[in-house]
């Protein structure tokens, strides 16, 4: 009869086993039966947690493999035998079940960022996304799509090619029209699309979607980024500012009125944000700070006034386009690896995956956080190539 009370998700065995507890301690109760009864409990337990144990690990290897789709840069060169992350969005074990939700992702560009990834991960999971893009890289990226420059990066588990809802054209740099400075909108990248300000998109997703469950930032730019942060221009620094940390709170402002209860928010920042990396510069490490902390803050207002979630995903360094705008790029990968806990090389996925369980409902309790995802680089207080760590083990040895 203990066996029959257990639920099949295992979260209500405790309370079982409670119950059966509180009989034993009963002047009324068989205690032989109860405790037998208590021992098949355990031992039930025990089976179920082993067999979900298993599956998970067989999950795993099975998720080793995949189409990811992706191009990112290789270091085989470097190591000869490198361990490879998750290629694949596909979920093994449990699912993640985002059908019927829509999505809006700010910041994709081509198909080899993070948005990208976040992008296909999310209609993997069943979710319609629509796309914000950049005003300027909107009509290469309609065009790139066109000429089919993306099909190997739009295949998706089933073998179909990922499409997306709608295309937006969108400066999250500016929250109305009235914001637009005159050589903005009258610049020739800017010709022929309108209604881009942040106002104006949600706007436009809210008349042609409606309601939306998910919303993603992926949106950052220092325009001195390759400056010291003591060679750094107020304007520089303040541009940095508003393209990647404003722009997330004008979003959420923006958007949340048109987004269901329970809907989920997800931004992107790097641990600059909290530890010196020299390069990284312009002001864009207090922007990342910044963005973290209105994260905290923006999770409890949206959360008490629209019933939303806020998380940001740190993540560690990507080959990507706008990545290689700060210089060194490749080196820092490099430097991931070879001081990371997991020696290997983060796949744009494994972020992807991330968020896409972050923007999901199995994610409900979660809020107001920073989510690392960077092969563990980030817990790391020492740099095992560090040639004065070497040089000492050459002089003990």
């Amino acid at each position: 009869s203990a066996a029959k009370e257990m639920s099949y998700s295992g979260f209500e065995v405790s309370s079982t086993v409670g119950s059966t507890s509180r009989r034993i301690f009963s002047k009324k109760s068989n205690l032989p039966v109860i405790v037998l009864s208590a021992c098949a409990v355990m031992a039930a337990c025990c089976f179920f947690s082993q067999g979900r144990l298993l599956s998970t690990m067989a999950s795993v290897r099975r998720g080793a493999t995949g189409i990811s789709g992706m191009r990112a840069p290789s270091f085989r060169n470097h190591h000869p035998n490198p361990v490879r992350g998750l290629t694949s969005c596909q979920a093994n074990g449990l699912p993640i079940d985002l059908k019927g939700k829509k999505a809006f992702v700010a910041g994709v560009a081509d198909d080899q960022g993070f948005a990208w990834a976040i992008s296909k991960c999310l209609v993997e999971a069943g979710a319609d996304v629509s796309l914000g893009i950049w005003v300027p890289a909107l009509g290469i990226f309609k065009k790139s799509m066109q000429m089919g420059k993306f099909d190997e990066s739009r295949k998706l588990s089933d073998g179909s090619l990922m499409d997306f809802e709608k295309l937006y054209p969108l400066d999250a740099v500016f929250d109305t029209p009235e914001d637009v400075p005159e050589e903005i909108a009258t610049n020739k990248r800017y010709a022929g699309e309108s209604d881009w300000t942040i106002s104006e998109v949600a706007n436009l997703v809210e008349k042609d979607i409606g309601k939306i469950d998910i919303l993603v930032h992926s949106l950052a730019n220092g325009p001195e980024v390759r400056n010291p942060l003591l060679e750094t221009s107020r304007k520089g620094y303040l541009a940095a500012q508003s393209a990647s940390a404003y722009s997330l709170v004008s979003m959420v402002q923006k958007f949340g009125p048109i987004m269901n209860e329970g809907g989920s928010v997800l931004s992107l920042t790097y641990d600059a944000s909290n530890k010196v990396v020299p390069g990284y510069g312009g002001g864009m490490s207090s922007a990342k700070a910044s963005l973290e902390s209105d994260t905290r803050t923006l999770a409890y207002e949206a959360g008490r006034k629209h019933k939303i979630r806020v998380n940001t995903v740190s993540a560690g360094p990507l080959g990507s386009r706008a990545a290689r705008a700060i210089g060194f790029i490749e080196r820092v990968i490099n430097y991931s690896y070879k001081n990371a806990p997991i020696e290997k090389e983060l796949s744009a996925m494994e972020v992807g995956q991330t968020a896409a369980f972050l923007l999901s409902p199995l994610a409900s309790a979660i809020t107001g956080q920073v989510v690392y995802v960077d092969n563990g680089l980030s817990t790391m207080g020492l740099s095992l190539d560090s040639p004065t760590l070497k040089a000492e083990e050459e002089q003990t040895a």
